[in-house]
């Protein structure tokens, strides 16, 4: 039988930076999806200025970014920084969610609603928003397209939390159902995904902002 060991990855190296968002001003605890209208906080603000700053010294070409205010919020310091515009990607958008509009967390009762029972039947998938599977596919999507924007260089494509924890576990061979409590995925946190030519090669996780709560409010 012949040789079946890959060869190489050749290319040019491009680092692609898949950057959470930072906290939103969120003072009802909803869940708000993509509901338009959700802007940083003053908090969030300063969290995209430090990773603006954290990124200074780094050759990026473009800022990519999902539709929704609080991802062009964030990205704005990054791209004035680097003089480039923000392109937007809807690729990059959060999930979907039947959820949006609602307060939906631990201790809040609502798992003893029987109207939202029938959303909940199935976690794998999920049941009550977009399939984890088309999350991975969209934003893999627009991580190449990102990383055809500029060869050899570094992007940055801002989006949120359960898109881009998705996204990694994808990339790295693991289910992609899980526990949301377990995401390693801060607020204004980056996943650089390092491609050699078009072949992953690589992938670092920063919280150059500082830790944050999987599952807190303003996420």
């Amino acid at each position: 039988m012949g040789d079946r060991t890959s060869p190489p990855a050749s290319g040019p190296v491009t680092v692609v930076h898949v950057l959470r968002h930072g906290e939103v001003h969120n003072p009802e605890g909803v869940l708000y999806g993509r509901i338009p209208g959700y802007h940083l906080s003053d908090h969030g603000r300063a969290q995209a200025k430090t990773v603006a700053a954290y990124l200074d010294g780094d050759d990026v070409a473009a800022v990519v970014a999902s539709p929704l205010q609080r991802a062009q919020e964030t990205a704005r310091p990054i791209a004035d920084a680097h003089g480039v515009d923000i392109h937007t990607d809807e690729g990059l958008i959060e999930s979907g969610n039947l959820f949006e509009g609602k307060r939906f967390g631990v201790g809040d009762g609502a798992l003893k609603r029987p109207q939202v029972w029938r959303l909940l039947r199935d976690p794998f998938t999920p049941s009550w928003g977009e399939p984890y599977l088309a999350i991975a596919h969209r934003m893999l999507g627009a991580v190449h397209a990102a990383r055809a924007l500029a060869p050899g260089r570094e992007v940055v494509c801002v989006s949120h939390q359960l898109p881009i924890w998705t996204l990694r576990r994808y990339l790295t061979g693991q289910r992609l159902w899980h526990d949301p409590r377990r995401r390693q995925c801060a607020l204004a946190s980056l996943t650089s995904i390092e491609f050699t030519g078009t072949r992953m090669t690589g992938l670092r996780y920063a919280e150059p902002a500082g830790p944050s709560g999987a599952m807190v409010t303003g996420a």
